[in-house]
């Protein structure tokens, strides 16, 4: 069985959700702590987000089923901090974003169980997105990735104070083309309800600074929401009143992504 999704598209926009997955295979599982068997910090319902939206526009899907506990895609492999001075989980978490181990005592795996899940996990996925970026050029001339995440508003292990709404990352600019990144910015300014910020806190993980290449025709947007916008953050709840609002501005900056 695969340990990931793939929805090919018909445009030059592939949607990758590395952070989707909730799944935690029963062997793993015996040896964490039980609040941590529920993924708490799964990017809750992104693929209900934007699956309707990917569908509408003919761009792709690609998402993991296991959790970001099991392996972070959104890490490298080496290890090294993508944050450097500031606090955050790694390739294979051992904490949770409230600061708490994820395993009982002992229980975390060795070199040889990481080194696993990287060739079960991060591998295929990694592949998928590699060999679906190159489709996507050699059809279309170019391709746009888009980094869809979630997050609670409030995670003081990671940041002070309340996140805002929609937090947009390019690497800093490195990651996507200036005029892309300028339509998407204004895209945010034009409307009134959401807060947001570009390039602050989450300025795109690996994998929107390793596959951004404008000019080897691949540009990579990493965003990350704000999950109390679209559910309840207590219970994981989708909230159908306020999902809506986020789709429609999501909606909104994907079709930035085609023109």
């Amino acid at each position: 069985m695969a340990n990931f999704t793939l929805q090919r598209g018909r445009v030059p926009l592939l949607i990758s959700l590395p952070h989707d997955g909730s799944f935690i295979p029963d062997d793993i599982a015996a040896r964490m702590h039980p609040a941590a068997r529920r993924s708490p910090d799964t990017d809750w319902h992104v693929g209900r987000l934007y699956e309707p939206l990917a569908q509408a526009l003919g761009a792709g899907v690609l998402k993991p089923l296991a959790s970001r506990y099991v392996i972070d895609l959104n890490r490298p492999t080496d290890g090294h901090a993508l944050y450097p001075g500031q606090r955050e989980t790694g390739l294979i978490p051992t904490i949770g974003f409230d600061g708490e181990p994820l395993y009982l005592e002992g229980g975390a795996p060795d070199s040889s169980e990481v080194q696993w899940r990287i060739n079960e996990f991060w591998q295929p996925y990694h592949q998928a997105l590699t060999h679906e970026l190159a489709r996507l050029c050699a059809e279309h001339g170019r391709a746009v990735l888009w980094e869809g995440h979630s997050i609670r508003g409030q995670v003081p292990m990671l940041f002070e104070g309340r996140l805002p709404d929609f937090n947009l990352g390019t690497a800093t600019g490195a990651s996507c083309g200036t005029l892309l990144q300028s339509q998407l910015q204004a895209c945010l300014e034009s409307q009134p309800r959401f807060s947001f910020a570009v390039n602050g806190r989450f300025k795109g993980g690996y994998i929107t600074r390793h596959y951004g290449n404008p000019e080897a025709g691949v540009q990579a947007v990493q965003l990350e929401l704000v999950q109390l916008n679209y559910m309840d953050e207590a219970s994981f709840e989708y909230d159908e009143e306020r999902a809506p609002a986020v789709q429609e501005l999501i909606g909104r900056m994907l079709r930035f992504c085609l023109e």
